[in-house]
């Protein structure tokens, strides 16, 4: 046999051994991601389920919450416009009487300032 023969036969030998050792680790990588896979939607799972059976009576609660809080503000809402209705009805007639005053503060002060 010649030397490249040789050479060629045990280039091929090299090119087949690490090929084989290529294929075994990325085997090995893949079986690895497929572990992970398998734990990641094992707690997937998991997190589902407690999720489904303690989000619903939380909601329940806030629900509730909010509909106590609705009332609260409906009730607060109610006693600020009956607030608002006296003050009004209050200064209603002040600020006619107001306005008056200062109108005539206005003349007598420009009668003065001639």
């Amino acid at each position: 046999m010649e030397f490249s023969q040789i050479s060629l036969n045990h280039g091929l030998t090299f090119l087949a051994w690490a090929s084989g050792v290529i294929i075994v680790v990325i085997g090995g990588f893949l079986v690895k991601l497929l572990v992970d896979l398998s734990t990641l939607t094992k707690n997937i799972n998991v997190t589902s389920t407690i999720l489904n059976t303690e989000l619903k009576p939380t909601l329940k609660e806030l629900n509730e919450t909010l509909a106590s809080v609705n009332a609260i503000v409906k009730s607060t809402d109610q006693g600020v416009d009956n607030f608002k209705a006296a003050i009004e009805k209050t200064f209603g007639k002040t600020k006619s009487v107001l306005g008056g005053i200062i109108q005539g503060f206005m003349s007598i002060f420009s009668l003065f300032r001639k």
